[in-house]
């Protein structure tokens, strides 16, 4: 058995966390995922309300006695609005959830040192997802229990930094002293290995968890990650400075050619709207929305339960340094 910083921090099974996912991080998926023995993820966003945010928390806990994350994303949006980025950071220490991802905006920044300390003292693992040395050297200092290093391989909305996984996880492990997670390309043990092998306590994925049996997105969405390779996503929206990466699609080209024209935010706004995503999720239209999904879909290739996937993943970690070791000895 794998043990880890972040399986010993949050008393779990595997060193696997599921990242934050808009309309499929909700209850069903993020206690299938804690009760396989990972950490399961509860995205804020996907709740306008404190009340529909709270009985989101409930069912969650209804349906496992295991942790779980919550996920904050502080980035600009047209339907989140900041005081509701205070209510979720607000309801997270209430509640007392094991851990908080923060993506986007650091919390002291966005929301002032007070939310800080507010989840430290309710006992809230603070993790924030970066992808430089000093957004993570800054999360450090403040007083963040963790970083998560993305890679500019992962889904949605990877630094402009455009660093890789492989040179981004040890530089931060060797700059901070506090546990790094590793996120982009991860999908399978092998991947889980590498990151352990480049001084990581764990590792996050998102893209992954989307092809799985208790992911409520339609069949059509999952075969089509599992058809597409690893070159087939692109980044997009680096005109408006809201960089992500998508799978290649119809809607992912329309948006490409308003950018390659000089097209403004009004006219690229459309095209990324959650209502849309969230359309795209339920009919199954692969062209509708931007999927924002990793380079790691060329790993994925086929749909087990999540329990089937940690269970998997963990084996094949433990092979592949088995392996290791034996060509050392």
């Amino acid at each position: 058995m794998i043990q880890t910083k972040i399986t010993e921090m949050f008393g779990i099974k595997y060193p696997i966390i599921c990242g934050a996912m808009m309309w499929l991080c909700k209850p069903e998926l993020c206690a299938a995922i804690s009760n396989a023995g990972g950490l399961g993820n509860l995205t804020a966003a996907n709740y306008e309300t404190e009340d529909a945010f709270r009985q989101a928390i409930d069912e969650v806990r209804r349906l496992t006695d295991k942790p779980f994350m919550v996920s904050v994303t502080i980035l600009p949006s047209v339907r989140i609005t900041p005081d509701h980025y205070k209510m979720y950071l607000r309801v997270t220490a209430e509640e007392k959830i094991a851990g908080i991802e923060i993506s986007g905006a650091p919390v002291d920044r966005a929301c002032g040192m007070e939310y800080v300390e507010m989840l430290k003292k309710a006992g809230v693992r603070m993790f924030h997802k970066v992808g430089s040395v000093r957004h993570a050297l800054h999360a450090e200092e403040v007083g963040y229990d963790g970083i998560y290093a993305a890679g500019i391989e992962e889904g949605g909305h990877p630094l402009n930094d455009d660093v890789t996984t492989m040179v981004l996880t040890p530089r931060i492990v060797e700059s901070v002293s506090i546990p790094v997670v590793t996120v982009g390309g991860i999908a399978d043990g092998r991947t889980m290995a590498a990151a352990l092998m480049l001084g990581a306590e764990g590792v996050m994925m998102a893209t992954r968890f989307m092809a799985t049996k208790e992911c409520r997105v339609h069949d059509n969405i999952k075969q089509e990650l599992i058809r597409r390779q690893e070159h087939e996503t692109t980044l997009i929206c680096k005109s408006i400075h809201l960089q992500a990466r998508a799978l290649r699609n119809k809607n992912v080209n329309d948006i490409l050619a308003i950018e390659k024209r000089g097209g403004t935010f009004e006219e690229i706004l459309p095209h990324i709207m959650g209502k849309r995503i969230s359309d795209a999720w339920e009919t199954g239209d692969v062209d509708l929305a931007p999927m924002m999904v990793g380079q790691s879909i060329g790993l994925i290739h086929d749909t087990p339960t999540c329990r089937e996937l940690l269970e998997g993943m963990a084996r094949e970690a433990e092979e592949r340094i088995s392996l290791i070791k034996s060509r050392i000895d």
